[in-house]
């Protein structure tokens, strides 16, 4: 029912997550991304437990593999279920239970992962990858919804569309930027119109949010100041 799409940036550390579906709401229980740590899809008939407990794994140090392993092994129903992880090192697994429909699988290549089921065939995964790459240098969440769009364009969910959303992290336990379409005719033009949104007043203010490694500027004069310095008001 679902496709989507893990990436790391080598050179500054940013991870991403991004998903599109014909079903309801799918940023509330599939995709997951902690600054540091790594991100993780969760689809088919979908396990939200996934995402929080393989984060944890990570977290302590476990390796994808070996955190997959042990999430998968305790599911009674594991084969239903697709799950991929990218740890914050570039290191990823991936799950396609048995009977996932078809068509189900994925790709991946250098800190970049694919994975998807219920497609209209191995063609969406493989344009979703293609277009990642070939959008280096753009801003994560831009290369993550171009990517996409090249899936939607190659058949996508093979159903139609309905939900889409994506994340991006870089230092923090909660995203730099976090935006999702629970029911759209195009959730991907929507979701694009969204982070033209985030530009404009929320990007700017989310580096004023206290970290693991600072409080967070309490000034509302010197944010507001910075706003509008980023956004020529």
């Amino acid at each position: 029912m679902t496709w989507s799409i893990l990436a790391r940036e080598p050179r500054t550390g940013e991870l991403g997550v991004a998903v599109a579906t014909r079903f309801f709401a799918v940023g509330a229980v599939c995709p997951r991304v902690e600054g540091g740590i790594g991100a993780i899809a969760t689809q088919a008939l979908v396990n939200p437990l996934y995402a929080p407990d393989g984060l944890a794994r990570l977290r302590a140090g476990e390796a994808p593999e070996a955190a997959l392993h042990v999430l998968v092994a305790a599911d009674a129903g594991r084969e239903h279920r697709q799950l991929h992880i990218l740890a914050a090192d570039g290191r990823m697994a991936r799950h396609t239970g048995a009977a996932c429909v078809p068509w189900c699988g994925g790709v991946a290549g250098a800190d970049v992962s694919v994975a998807g089921n219920m497609l209209a065939g191995p063609e969406v995964v493989g344009a979703t990858l293609e277009a990642y790459l070939a959008h280096a240098g753009r801003p994560m969440a831009l290369r993550l919804i171009a990517a996409l769009e090249a899936g939607e364009a190659a058949g996508g969910d093979r159903r139609g569309r309905q939900s889409a959303a994506v994340q991006v992290a870089s230092l923090d336990p909660y995203p730099d930027l976090d935006i999702r379409v629970d029911d759209h005719p195009d959730p991907l033009a929507e979701l694009r119109r969204l982070h033209a949104v985030a530009q404009q007043r929320y990007v700017h203010l989310r580096r004023f949010l206290p970290g693991r490694d600072h409080p967070g500027v309490f000034d509302r004069a010197v944010i507001e100041a910075a706003i509008a310095a980023a956004t020529g008001a």
